[in-house]
């Protein structure tokens, strides 16, 4: 039997042991979290960009910062930072990349038209949200340009979401948007304040403020060997065509891609990693193979490319890739080492270790043609093409945007559901927390009670 001493020795420290292992985890639910990878997916107004590109402003817009878009009218900004408080539901979002409209076409050659949104920022506090982005505009009365950082462009309805308690990822979707008064002077007078902007959809990755996220190659760059002399990594950038990925994405194809074998996703292009082969720095000619499948499919789609791989020669290169595809018919078709697309390479040489080919514009070849089903003639302009090669083991390849994890937003902000789940993982995340109180309390309370049992047997003993 155990003496009146031990057993109050023996209960207390029983008793530490389980709120020390209890209490940190309920803490570290409730610490602050840092901002760290995610993407943004706004189309800003739609009837905007239809009268852009319409026949009253004959114009267009263009992407800039490594921005990309979703479907026919949507666009992507990537890389989030910022914070976000669990306990009082606070987030600040901060996306990169921006969108560049243009039109109305005027004598000297510029634009009457001419609007730049980038960099755009939510920040949600007290149950209001804002979007601020940077803004450069053509003022449609005056032709004065003018340029502002951070502009609260549009308010945001969050009425029915609760973002207190969310783990990551953090996941809002088609969050209703207002042009503020100070949004609609950055807009150049073309809407009033009050305006109904298109709904705006984010996810947003959380971790420990005090940890720190790897770059989205480091996996690939682990326990990677050289393969010749000089070449020890490589890594392919190439988005394929814009309205390629508008069309499978859209209301006809109404389809997706997927990326499998290490390739990843940069919004506006696909990164094919883990290259390998050889450099010849005097003839300033390359081979290289890269990892990676890319599968499109959707209505009367089925497209993969893999085995990708590069030659430059001449000043010219070639990006060549294994393509399989089935038709209406079901029927599956796989060709090897598909000439896809040429594009110009003079500029191929090495710098502090590592070789890079920034956006060369790229051309579709007769076969790659054929590889699209004729979607487009040969000769159409596609995507560029990026190519980082390190012939210096210190070199690192250039950071791909980072458009965080994969998440399921939570429902829409009209529906009841929204009361319940502001962010993807706030019910999880706020049942864990209730299960480790529940646990708390019954192992505390299992721990009081031993300790009295064993009191009460020593002192009858």
């Amino acid at each position: 039997m155990l003496p009146s001493r031990q057993a109050r020795a023996f209960a207390v420290a029983l008793l530490a042991a389980l709120l020390g292992a209890l209490l940190p985890a309920a803490a570290a639910e409730a610490a602050d979290r840092t901002v760290q990878g995610g993407r943004l997916d706004w189309g800003i107004k739609s009837s905007f960009q239809s009268y852009v590109t319409g026949p009253v402003a004959k114009g267009s817009w263009s992407l800039t910062g490594g921005a990309a878009t979703v479907g026919g009218s949507q666009f992507r900004f990537h890389s989030a930072t910022g914070s976000y408080d669990p306990d009082s539901g606070e987030l600040n979002a901060g996306f990169s990349g921006g969108v560049h409209f243009t039109g109305h076409k005027n004598a000297d050659g510029g634009h009457d038209l001419d609007l730049t949104i980038g960099r755009p920022t939510v920040r949600i506090s007290g149950g209001s949200g804002t979007l601020y982005a940077d803004m450069v505009s053509k003022d449609k009365a005056t032709g004065k340009v003018t340029t502002s950082a951070q502009v609260p462009l549009a308010s945001l309805t969050l009425s029915g979401i609760n973002m207190k308690g969310g783990g990551s990822p953090v996941a809002l979707n088609s969050i209703p948007a207002t042009l503020t008064s100070q949004g609609a002077k950055a807009f150049a007078g073309y809407y009033a304040a009050g305006a109904q902007l298109d709904p705006v959809s984010l996810s947003a990755d959380v971790v420990a403020a005090a940890a720190t996220k790897a770059p989205a190659d480091k996996a690939d760059k682990e326990g990677q060997q050289p393969k010749t002399a000089g070449f020890h990594d490589a890594a392919v950038d190439w988005g394929v065509r814009r309205t390629f990925r508008e069309y499978v994405t859209g209301s006809i194809a109404r389809g997706k891609w997927e990326l499998t074998d290490g390739a990843q996703d940069g919004g506006a292009l696909f990164r094919f990693p883990k290259g390998k082969g050889a450099y010849d720095k005097k003839k300033r000619t390359l081979d290289a193979d890269f990892a990676g499948r890319l599968r499109f499919t959707g209505k009367h789609l089925d497209l993969t490319l893999s085995g990708v791989a590069v030659t430059v020669k001449d000043g010219k290169g070639m990006l060549v890739a294994d393509v399989r595809s089935k038709t209406a018919t079901k029927t599956e078709k796989t060709e090897k080492n598909v000439p896809l697309v040429t594009f110009e390479a003079k500029e191929l040489a090495p710098k502090d270790g590592l070789l890079t080919l920034t956006e060369a514009p790229a051309t579709l070849t007769e076969r790659g043609a054929k590889a699209f089903g004729s979607m487009y003639k040969a000769g159409t302009a596609m995507d560029p093409v990026s190519l980082a090669v390190a012939l210096d083991k210190k070199a690192q390849l250039p950071a791909l945007p980072d458009l965080g994890s994969d998440a399921k937003p939570s429902a829409e902000p009209e529906k009841k559901a929204a009361a319940k789940t502001g962010t993807a993982a706030t019910a999880s995340s706020s049942r864990t927390g209730t299960y480790i109180a529940i646990g708390a309390g019954v192992l505390v309370a299992a721990a009081i009670a031993l300790y009295v049992a064993l009191r009460r047997r020593t002192t009858q003993n």
